[in-house]
């Protein structure tokens, strides 16, 4: 990332323990630290007893084309549920009722975080994905959605055993996926 030092322009500047770049020569550091991202299960349920998971179809790269799920980085200045909360209502305009009995922090569920790698523009950046599950009213369908179109190509409704698992974009997100479903790896 860094030919030179940004402090005094070194060229010895060196990435150290896959987490930060120093400076011999003045001592400069900076730390490569692990972005905050969401993705949330959103279900659906069915009349016949079953469930829907919506997907996204990513509309950009990394992995355009690829199933998604909501979500997306945590902006600096907010918490993880306000990151989520934020990007429900902008990818696909739809987000949890939320009152004084039923605030952020009841209306999501958490149940998994793993390690992932998010490839944009030449930068590999280094993630922690924090998977949220959340239940919607019964009867939603792909047409109750209003999607931001710079974001998502579409939106699919699969009931779990329809998941092709080669179609999810990350692999943080097939891991949180198998285990919300109870699927084998």
């Amino acid at each position: 990332m860094f030919n030179y030092c940004p402090s005094c322009a070194s060229q010895k500047i060196r990435f150290e323990k896959n987490k930060r770049f120093f400076c011999p020569d003045c001592g400069f550091v900076f730390y490569q630290n692990v972005a905050a991202a969401t993705g949330c299960l959103v279900s659906i349920p069915q009349t016949d007893g079953g469930q829907r998971l919506l997907f996204l179809v990513r509309g950009k790269e990394p992995m355009k084309g690829k199933l998604d799920l909501p979500g997306g980085f945590v902006d600096p200045g907010e918490n993880v549920l306000e990151g989520l909360y934020r990007e429900l209502k902008e990818e696909i305009g739809w987000v949890p009722h939320i009152d004084e009995n039923r605030p952020l922090t009841k209306a999501f569920r958490f149940f998994a975080s793993f390690p992932n790698v998010y490839p944009y523009k030449n930068i590999v950046y280094n993630t922690c994905d924090l998977f949220f599950s959340v239940p919607a009213p019964a009867g939603l369908s792909e047409k109750d959605f209003c999607l931001q179109q710079s974001e998502v190509a579409g939106i699919r409704l699969l009931r779990p055993q329809e998941i092709d698992f080669e179609e999810i974009a990350f692999d943080s997100m097939k891991k949180a996926i198998r285990e919300y479903i109870g699927a084998s790896p």
